[in-house]
């Protein structure tokens, strides 16, 4: 190997990242302790931003585009190196790449309930989550605040992070917009853009970056709360309870077929409901404002002369005759009867009529 051969292999000569992957953030190019020569080129594609680092110092950052390395194209190097007369040596910097495009679809969400005080509900437990998208607007805060000397630096090292600061934005945002619970989810796309600018003024002088789009997909109550409100729904859908308690006795006779059993369940149901319904006002058994005039008195009838029944023995008795001659009778139809399981019965205006024929 020649001397110039040898001189090729220790000095950068083209400095590129070309980034395959989808959640890389920044990463450093591989000098391998070379000095970059004069005139070299420097590759930086859309999306990127390439970004010196001289002793510790940031130095020139470059955006998308193919830039030769030389004195004056690179002021703040030439500052911190002190050349007097000119890029003509060698020189050794790190050169950080940062990742501009905008990184879509990250999920946020409330790791535990958050604490609201609701107009309707009073306090109350809720939960949140949805998405966001963002990128790199401030290359030298995110390196220094963010990346710091990582080498390949992902999004998943500082996604909780990212997380966590979206969700307290959110929290306090939500808490001092003081919006009922219910209404949240009518205002779930104004409630992303309010939140922006809140954001992205701790974001963007933090860590240097700016959230382009947040997206809140739900709020959600506890079960509790939930099951009560549907309980609330359904009471508002009965509408009068005087005519829905009626339209379920009704629904339960006709369903019983109305057999005695089913009556009988479907009036202690009734008797139960009226019982409760007591002391409602406006119920179907609460005293009246103005009680109706009592009906007159109906006219006294007399009570029905009671069925007297005789045995076969009774009859024959009457009749001077056997036992046996008044079932015979029985059983030919002559003398009219009731047969209750094995005996019979016969009343008197039966024996008077059998008397007369």
């Amino acid at each position: 190997m020649g001397v110039l051969d040898y001189l090729r292999t220790q000095f950068l000569e083209i400095i590129q990242w070309e980034d395959d992957s989808r959640d890389t953030l920044s990463w450093r190019f591989p000098d391998q302790d070379k000095e970059i020569k004069r005139g070299a080129k420097l590759v930086v594609r859309e999306s990127q931003a390439a970004q010196f680092v001289y002793l510790g110092q940031f130095g020139d950052t470059f955006g998308p585009g193919t830039h030769e390395l030389v004195t004056d194209n690179i002021p703040v190097l030439s500052t911190l190196k002190g050349w007097k007369y000119g890029l003509e040596s060698p020189f050794k910097a790190d050169v950080y790449y940062v990742n501009t495009r905008l990184f879509t679809g990250n999920k946020w969400g409330t790791s535990n309930p958050v604490m609201l005080r609701d107009a309707d509900f009073g306090i109350v437990r809720v939960r949140a989550f949805g998405t966001f998208d963002f990128r790199v607007s401030d290359v030298k805060t995110f390196l220094k605040e963010v990346a710091g000397t990582d080498n390949h630096f992902r999004l998943d090292e500082f996604a909780d992070t990212m997380r966590s600061r979206v969700v307290s934005v959110f929290t306090e945002a939500l808490a001092s917009a003081k919006v009922p619970v219910l209404d949240v989810a009518a205002r779930y796309g104004e409630l992303g853009q309010a939140l922006l600018p809140l954001i992205n003024a701790t974001f963007t002088a933090r860590y240097g970056l700016e959230m382009t789009s947040m997206v809140v997909e739900n709020v959600s109550l506890p079960p509790e709360v939930e099951q009560a409100i549907d309980k609330r729904s359904s009471m508002a859908a009965i509408g009068n309870l005087n005519d829905y308690v009626k339209f379920q006795m009704a629904e339960g006779l006709a369903h019983s077929g109305g057999g005695p059993g089913g009556a009988a369940a479907e009036i202690a149901m009734g008797f139960g409901m009226a019982q409760q319904l007591m002391n409602q006002p406006g119920g179907i058994l609460a005293p009246q404002a103005t009680p109706a005039a009592a009906p007159p008195p109906l006219p006294a009838t007399p009570p029905p002369l009671p069925v007297t029944l005789l045995t076969p023995a009774e009859v024959a008795g009457e009749l001077g005759v056997t036992e046996a001659d008044v079932l015979a009778s029985l059983a030919e139809g002559a003398l009219k009867g009731k047969k209750i399981g094995s005996a019979w019965r016969v009343s008197r205006a039966a024996l008077d009529e059998f008397l007369r024929s």
